[in-house]
């Protein structure tokens, strides 16, 4: 007589690993943005993902890997937002970094600003080794190569300047949005045009 095959316990389910991993993921997201990745224990990650240990160890091997998806998360979900600011579509170079500029600063403002992940996780680990740091490298050359080639889209005399310009922009929108909500990055959309009007052509602004 043949048996009825048993329905999968909780322990075996097919789906129960991908839901674990990813509360594990925005669990970790969550705390490793306000708390930073070195103040956050494994346990504080599991209690909140109301998962166990090893149920985290399955689907990340240690801490330094989860932080490291933590960085590669939070590089994907980067571009839509710089690429197509405030959700539009931009065929002037001019306008999709001023409007990125705009909304960033309007985030800087907020309550729970904490800055830039990446940026913030490039500080926790000096070194050049450690995965999330390398995430985190990784996008800020990709960032600057891209802010050069908008840079250049908008003609300006020395692009790489430019575009260097404006990421010292950002990345100072990024610390002192984290100082005070009325700080200097409220200034930051007036001082990108001046930066933008000073590399480029004034006929090329016309």
């Amino acid at each position: 007589m043949s048996k009825t095959p048993a329905r999968p316990t909780p322990a075996t389910s097919p789906d129960r690993a991908p839901r674990a991993a990813e509360r594990i993921r925005a669990s970790a997201r969550e705390l490793f943005y306000r708390e930073g990745i070195r103040a956050v224990g494994v346990d504080e990650i599991v209690n909140r993902a109301g998962v166990t240990k090893p149920s985290l160890y399955r689907a990340f091997p240690s801490k330094d890997d989860l932080a490291a998806a933590y960085m590669s998360d939070y590089d994907r979900e980067f571009w839509p937002k710089f690429e197509k600011p405030e959700g539009k579509s931009y065929t002037d170079a001019r306008a999709q970094v001023l409007a990125y500029i705009r909304e960033l600063s309007r985030r800087a403002a907020g309550d729970g600003y904490r800055g830039c992940g990446l940026s913030n996780a490039a500080v926790e680990y000096p070194g050049h080794t450690h995965p999330a740091r390398l995430v985190a490298e990784a996008h800020k050359k990709a960032l600057r190569q891209r802010l050069r080639e908008l840079a250049a889209a908008m003609g300006a005399h020395d692009p790489r300047k430019l575009g260097d310009g404006l990421m010292l922009l950002i990345e100072g929108i990024y610390v002192t949005g984290q100082q005070s909500a009325g700080g200097p990055a409220q200034s930051a959309v007036s001082v990108a045009e001046m930066l933008i009007d000073a590399s480029v052509d004034s006929k090329r602004r016309k």
